[in-house]
């Protein structure tokens, strides 16, 4: 009698089974050689040295008992699991095995669901991929995105974070692993150490190309920015694209919004270019602000922004348009009409501070015309820099700037490029008795940072 196959119990034939003196009948005793012979040839070899010629069942077992297991190690092995489904151990503690990738292309927008665990999406234009709620997906759900086409919006489930922020945008070129934890969402972080390097490789403070110029249509009210890149320590930030900001209305992302940190326009007033970088793609924007320092900028609409450098300057006149000018190579500014700070003007032996149509809160080397007049023959006018304190003009003093007036009442002309105070002022002193004077200031320079 063979092995039963349902349960593995063997029972030998019957007359197999002897007493003393009893003669053995041949033909149960060939039968049970010949099942226990058929037995040895089906049993598996234990060198290996013969497969198995139908499948192998093992006991089910659990997760700290598998059915399958290791003489030096039981608790390491296979077992079954609910449903059906195969289950590993290792010394008593199940292994999960990774899911293999699933690839797929999309052209739109998309809501990635809990069978996307695993999945690789390359969206092949502007996108947003929207995702289900974090408890749906689970702990360990996980899933990449290739933006190759354009940028794509990460939009996790109405509250949820990911990375801590509402949303995520992945820049065209780029790609970003994302991990469920069952409540939130977070990233490798690669994507935004690779967006970051430019920070962290901090050189120095620069400002390239961001040229400022009069818009060509709205030349009083819109200031264009050409392309380049600005760092201030480890802020950096860059345009690949012209911008247009206006001062007519109060800061606005984009081209051709407003760009004032508040208020409305004022005249005779300075406003200073701050460049901004866009913390959640790092795009670049112009923000005007009266502040001659990052400090005090009014940073009310700039969420979600870092201000990174100033990069230049406008000026209002007394209607408040934007004086026009041209900016030429290392932030040197030319006024398309000059401007008259001084008409017939009195000077005397007395220092004097005279304020300039130049920027207000920095000191800026203001590029000056000047005429004067005296009714003494050998009087001469000193203009100079309120940082050298009250100088003294005249040949066995200080000098002069203004050429010695050979003739009474009649002109001497000059020129000079000089450095002002915060206030916008110079100092201006006569070498003896008093005079008039008329001053032109045609630009001024205004240090950012520029090389060339």
């Amino acid at each position: 009698m063979p092995r039963n196959p349902s349960t593995g119990i063997y029972s030998k034939p019957a007359g197999t089974t002897p007493s003393v003196g009893q003669v053995i009948d041949p033909a149960p005793w060939n039968a049970l050689t010949t099942d226990l012979g058929n037995e040895i040839t089906n049993s598996l070899p234990r060198d290996g040295s013969a497969p198995m010629a139908a499948p192998l069942k093992a006991a089910g077992g659990t997760v700290s008992a598998p059915g399958v297991g290791f003489a030096s190690n039981p608790q390491s092995g296979i077992y079954l699991k609910g449903g059906g489904v195969l289950g590993f151990t290792q010394n008593g503690v199940d292994i999960t095995f990774e899911k293999a990738s699933v690839y797929a292309a999309k052209s739109g927008d998309y809501a990635a669901l809990a069978s996307d665990d695993n999945a690789v999406h390359r969206f092949t234009a502007a996108a947003t991929l929207s995702l289900t709620a974090a408890a749906t997906l689970g702990a360990n759900w996980h899933y990449c995105v290739i933006a190759d086409g354009g940028d794509v919006t990460i939009d996790p489930n109405g509250s949820e974070t990911i990375d801590g922020a509402a949303t995520l945008v992945v820049k065209d070129g780029y790609s970003v692993e994302i991990i469920c934890s069952g409540a939130a969402f977070f990233t490798n972080k690669l994507f935004a150490r690779i967006q970051s390097k430019a920070d962290s490789w901090a050189v120095g403070d620069f400002v390239v190309g961001l040229v400022l110029s009069n818009n060509g249509a709205n030349p009083t009210t819109h200031i264009d920015f050409s392309t380049g890149s600005a760092r201030s320590g480890a802020s950096f930030v860059s345009s690949a694209t012209p911008l247009t900001k206006r001062v007519t209305g109060t800061f606005a992302a984009g081209a051709g919004a407003g760009g004032l940190d508040a208020g409305v326009v004022a005249a005779n007033a300075t406003y200073f270019a701050y460049a901004l970088r866009k913390d959640a793609d790092l795009s670049f924007d112009v923000v005007l602000s009266t502040s001659a320092t990052i400090a005090g900028v009014t940073t009310t609409l700039l969420t979600g922004y870092t201000i990174v450098k100033c990069i230049g300057v406008v000026l209002t006149d007394a209607s408040s348009f934007i004086r026009q000018f041209v900016m030429y190579p290392r932030d040197e500014y030319t006024f398309v009409t000059p401007v008259k700070d001084a008409i017939s003007a009195a000077i005397s032996t007395t220092s004097a501070l005279l304020a300039l149509t130049v920027p207000n809160g920095v000191k800026v080397k203001a590029k000056l015309r000047f005429e004067f007049t005296s009714s003494a023959t050998t009087n001469a006018a000193l203009l100079s820099d309120p940082a050298q304190g009250a100088l003294v003009a005249g040949a066995g003093s200080d000098g002069a700037n203004v050429g010695s007036i050979q003739v009474a009442s009649g002109f001497a002309v000059g020129s000079q490029e000089i450095w002002t105070n915060t206030s916008r002022q110079i100092r201006m002193t006569l070498g003896g008795s008093t005079g008039s004077i008329w001053i032109w200031t045609d630009g001024f320079h205004l240090p950012c940072g520029r090389s060339s």
